[in-house]
This record gives C-alpha cells, structure tokens and sequence, in this order.
C-alpha cells in the first residue's frame, strides 16, 4: 500500500508539473511566437503559457528543496516581466514554514482541490453497454480536439475557442496519450492520459452532450487503466475541486485522496 506522504506528493506533483511544462512546450511549437517559456527554480516547476493560461503557474513548491526567500524572489521576477500573476498550487508537504513565508509575502489562498490516487491495476471486465475505447494518434487528433472542446463547452458556450485552442495544445503534448470512446462505432467521449515516472496523471474527460448517461466516462477510465497497466505504471493520479462530483465519481472509482492542495495568489 502507497501512504500519503512526502515521496508520494513529490512523485504526484512533478508529474502534474511536468504535464503542465509540455503544455507550454507544445505551445510553442504550434506557436513559434508565443511567449511561452519554463524553468525550474528551488527544485519546482515554473511554467509561463500566457498571462490568462491555467497553466501559468508552480508546481511542487517547498517539496523538493526548502522554500527561501531567494527562490521566490526569481519566480516572481520569471511572472512579473511577463506581466503574469503570481500563482503556485502548493501540497500540504511543503510545511507550515513554507506556508508562513508566503503569508509574509502577501500570498492568499485562491482555490482548494482534492489531489487523489490508487494503485494501477489491471481492470477487470465489466460490460460497457456497446461502447468502445481507444488509443488514437494524431492522424485522429482533430476529431478529438472536436469532441473535447464541445464537451467542455456545452455548459459554457462563450468559452469555445478558447476551449479550442485549449484542447489542439492539449493533443499536441509529449507523452499525453489521447483516448476516443465510441458507442456503435461514433465517437462520443474524449480522455487524455499523461504518463510521468511511473504516474499516470487522468486528465478531464469529456462527454458530448447527446450521449451522456451511456457508460462512455466509465469506458475511457476503464480504457486508460489497461493502457496504463500495459505500460508499467503503478499510480493513478486525478485532481478535483474539493467536494465536487467529479471527486465523488473518482472515489467511486477507487481513487482516494492524498492530500487537499492549496493554490496562492500573489496580492488581490
């Protein structure tokens, strides 16, 4: 049994980070002339995307070496002179020193989520009601890219190009794998897996509304497990907001949770 403790959150949060770094990677390889840029300083990951991005942000502060002053003062001037905020998604391992030094320095918490886990197993057979999972390439990217945005976008209509955008970055990442369930042969559901030192970090899935309520999220989880058994991982990973149903749905899964997160702002 894997507990809940610092070696597992340096192992889960490096693989969120490193997820988040090849976002931006991705970018600028769609995007030669964005501005996207990373580094890693006091052994976190520090990732640019654009002023606006989710993905501009820390990952792993105060867990992989003591956080000081010093390495704040360079991650801050890294988001200042690109005009970015100021965020870093901190675990509870960093410790309440690490989270004293922030409160001195002006940061307040913004946002909680729940970062859960189970061991990868190989899934048993369960009967998926006709639907279908598989791995796609990138020949099939663009229909992926189709599925996931509208999925997303069905409750937040104004959102769509951003999701679009979101989405075609997201498919062009090193080691995500993309994932299509399929009900009578039509696509309906989209997944994406990152794989990271033995982690296999659940990205959101997505269902397009018509064909809700069909076992197609059961499906794709069941799909990402065998693809991440088969390809030696032995942790899961999803995050969730605190209390959410999609926490409720990964718990029915098996997943429970490591640790809640906290994320800091700078200012505001």
């Amino acid at each position: 049994m894997q507990f809940s403790d610092l070696v597992l959150s340096r192992r889960l949060e490096r693989a969120e980070g490193i997820s988040c770094l090849q976002y931006a990677q991705a970018r600028r390889r769609l995007l030669p002339k964005s501005e996207a840029a990373w580094m890693e300083c006091g052994g976190a990951n520090v990732v640019f995307d654009g002023v606006d991005s989710p993905c501009t942000q820390t990952f792993g502060l105060g867990i992989f070496e003591e956080l000081r002053p010093e390495v704040l003062d360079t991650i801050e001037s890294f988001f200042f002179e690109r005009g970015a905020p100021v965020h870093h998604e901190v675990s509870p391992f960093a410790g309440v020193a690490a989270l004293g030094l922030l409160c001195s320095r002006g940061y307040r918490p913004m946002e909680l989520s729940s970062v859960l886990y189970r061991p990868v197993e190989e899934p048993t057979a369960m009967a998926m009601g006709g639907a279908t999972v598989r791995a796609i390439g990138q020949d099939e990217a663009d229909i992926w890219n189709q599925i996931s945005a509208r999925g997303w976008a069905h409750d937040h209509p104004e959102l769509m190009d951003f999701l679009s955008q979101f989405s075609s970055i997201s498919a062009a990442r090193e080691q995500a794998v993309l994932f299509l369930a399929e009900l009578d042969g039509k696509p309906g559901a989209a997944g994406v897996l990152c794989l990271h030192d033995g982690v296999a970090l659940f990205g959101g899935a997505t269902t397009l509304p018509e064909m809700r309520r069909r076992g197609l999220q059961g499906a794709l989880l069941q799909g990402r497990m065998q693809y991440a058994f088969d390809h030696g991982c032995d942790l899961a990973m999803m995050v969730a907001h605190v209390g959410t149903d999609s926490q409720r749905n990964a718990e029915r899964k098996g997943f429970q949770i490591a640790y809640t997160r906290t994320k800091w702002v700078l200012g505001k």
